[in-house]
């Protein structure tokens, strides 16, 4: 007779949740893109590798501008360009999407964690007083902590609050005298 342990729950020895990570706090987000922005990196830097590589067979095997330095060099620019370009600019793009956000109640502050370039993990901790709406909506940045441009989606926080307190939503707006005088004078 065999016994089977498929229906057994095993209880973790952890005393935390799940979403609670001893270093960086309570998990408020987590990007949905995160493997797919990973994926297309990883894709990118392997074809450029590829590309590296397999050019000089290339122009052994097929004899594309020997006799002339100019397509020869038209052509190595070429491929240049989109094995480094492209690569690059996809890094410049998703460099600020944040994977997972966490924060820590008792100093009030965020780890944004996000890929590096070499597409390891990178953790950017920041107080919620760093926190910077940009004036005018840019492309691929929701705010800036301290001077780093990231990249959130606020739908994707279970709870609005967290997006709301982040993001200073959830101060009472304060007014200056100054300001409050020269709104008078218009009047």
């Amino acid at each position: 007779q065999v016994t089977s342990f498929q229906g057994v729950a095993l209880r973790s020895l952890s005393t935390s949740s799940p979403h609670e990570h001893p270093e960086h706090g309570r998990l408020v987000y987590k990007g949905n893109l995160a493997k797919t922005v990973l994926g297309v990196r990883f894709f990118s830097y392997s074809t450029s590798l590829f590309n590296l590589f397999m050019m000089p067979y290339i122009m052994l095997k097929s004899g594309i501008g020997m006799e002339s330095l100019l397509i020869q060099a038209a052509f190595y620019g070429v491929i240049g360009f989109f094995t480094f370009v492209t690569p690059v600019t996809l890094h410049v793009l998703t460099k600020g999407y944040v994977i997972r956000l966490y924060y820590k109640d008792e100093k009030d502050t965020y780890t944004a964690i996000t890929y590096n370039a070499i597409l390891a993990e990178k953790a950017t901790v920041f107080h919620q007083k760093d926190v910077k709406i940009p004036d005018i909506t840019k492309m691929f940045t929701t705010f800036y902590a301290k001077t780093k441009s990231m990249l959130v989606n606020p739908s994707l926080f279970p709870n609005p609050q967290d997006y709301n307190h982040l993001m200073g939503y959830d101060k009472s707006p304060v007014f200056e005298l100054e300001d409050l005088k020269e709104a008078d004078e218009r009047k």
